[in-house]
């Protein structure tokens, strides 16, 4: 049997390091040099903090991996990496389930397909296509707030992180008056590990206050949900929240755990990452006048520029799995219970699968990304994260004649969800 490879400690402890997510090239450069001999590698922390795991960071093995969901499950340990004390913490609070939030991303078959089906019709671009007008009308109330607030300010705060935050909330049916509400518990949940996105106002927080945070914040958003499923119940419409409020699985109304799930997923997942990307794809446009100037005269290229965007940027940054069974992936013997990191963030930048991919191409052909999944667990939102996208970033180049940046970019500190926490840009309305 070929010997386990295992990574030095340094570089066990950068894939989960929240820093290092935001400084991001020097992450980048230790994948590049790990991903080539060991694309499936062992971390095992000296000190105990985390139960070990396999990184994987080969963009085939991941797909094979995400694809695989009768060997490699969601459910039995955390999807989402956590330290010891905080999957203690999540089961002493759920009564013994590793999951705070019991949502798609914790479910394996035969729950899983059952719950998905409840609102995967409503997703599919068919019926997207009747938001259009609702979604462009929120785009240009978003870039509204940009012209208005002069000629420069922050991407991040004005557009990328309210938009897709207003156009999800709508479609829940959360008045607006609660989206701010929403959008802290979000980066609570999210950000727990960057001080400026916790809103703890504390520097370098121990692990497990970060998850009393997190669980926070979870709590926080059930209470507000059941408040608005029985509203729904009472008095159903069109909207999303009115489908889950009413399921019925085998027979039953889905169980209150389960519908605040849903809720969460949709709430939160369906907002942050899409920010993300909409930020990285203006960001693109401000370094390149050249594809600015292009993407204004010539709007087919906007769907290569938002996919582009969604794989340069990965705002979803890992998911974890565990093994059902003894198998192998990328040359290692992996055991029945392992736990395995999916870094899409290194999977994304393969350069065997991408030429040149730090590089924004957005004529990459057939841009077979990692960044929503893939098998039975693909990203449920990725046809309404891409209409968003599109829709911004055609009103934004109708209204606006040139975009620069005005200052650094930050990123978000954060292993899970990533993206940019600040964004500086300098316009010139049209």
């Amino acid at each position: 049997m070929a010997s386990v490879t295992v990574l030095p400690a340094d570089l066990g402890r950068a894939v989960i390091d929240p820093k290092s997510y935001g400084a991001w090239e020097p992450l980048l450069d230790q994948f590049d040099e790990l991903r080539t001999a060991n694309p499936v590698a062992r971390v095992v922390d000296p000190d105990d903090v985390h139960e070990p795991f396999w990184l994987v960071s080969g963009f085939d093995e991941v797909m094979k991996a995400s694809k695989d969901n009768a060997t490699f499950l969601n459910n039995p340990k955390s999807a989402v990496f956590t330290v010891r004390v905080g999957d203690m913490l999540a089961r002493s609070i759920t009564g013994g389930s590793p999951h705070l939030v019991d949502s798609l991303v914790a479910m394996d078959a035969p729950k899983h397909p059952k719950l998905r089906r409840l609102t995967q019709d409503w997703f599919m671009p068919k019926n997207l296509s009747k938001l259009d007008g609702e979604i462009r009308k929120i785009a240009n109330e978003a870039i509204d707030r940009m012209l208005d607030a002069g000629e420069e300010g922050d991407f991040m705060a004005l557009v990328a992180a309210p938009y897709p935050l207003h156009v999800v909330m709508q479609i829940l049916g959360v008045p607006a008056e609660d989206e701010p509400k929403m959008l802290f518990l979000t980066q609570q949940m999210f950000g727990g590990q960057d001080e400026d996105m916790n809103k703890s106002g504390l520097k370098n927080l121990p692990p497990e206050q970060i998850s009393a945070i997190v669980a926070g914040a979870v709590a926080e958003f059930e209470r507000y949900f059941a408040g608005l499923a029985a509203e729904r119940r009472k008095n159903p419409t069109e909207d999303v929240a009115t489908v889950i409020a009413n399921a019925v699985v085998d027979g039953e109304p889905m169980s209150d755990r389960d519908t605040a799930g849903y809720y969460i997923i949709v709430a939160s997942a369906g907002h942050d990452t899409t920010s993300a990307s909409s930020a990285g794809a203006a960001l693109a446009l401000a370094r390149d006048p050249d594809l600015f100037a292009r993407a204004k005269a010539d709007r087919s290229l906007l769907p290569g520029i938002v996919e582009e965007a969604i794989r340069w940027t990965t705002p979803v940054q890992h998911f974890m799995r565990t093994a059902a069974t003894d198998t192998e992936l990328g040359g290692q013997q992996i055991s029945a219970g392992d736990w395995l990191m999916l870094n899409y963030v290194a999977a994304n930048h393969d350069p065997a699968q991408f030429s040149n991919p730090r590089q924004f191409d957005p004529t990459r052909p057939a841009n077979r990304h990692a960044a929503f999944g893939a098998g039975s667990h693909q990203c449920l939102g990725l046809h309404l994260a891409r209409l968003e996208m599109r829709v911004l970033l055609d009103v934004l180049l109708d209204r606006v004649d040139s975009l620069e940046l005005a200052g650094e970019p930050a990123r978000v500190n954060s292993t899970f969800v990533g993206g940019f926490k600040k964004l500086p840009m300098r316009w010139k309305a049209a």
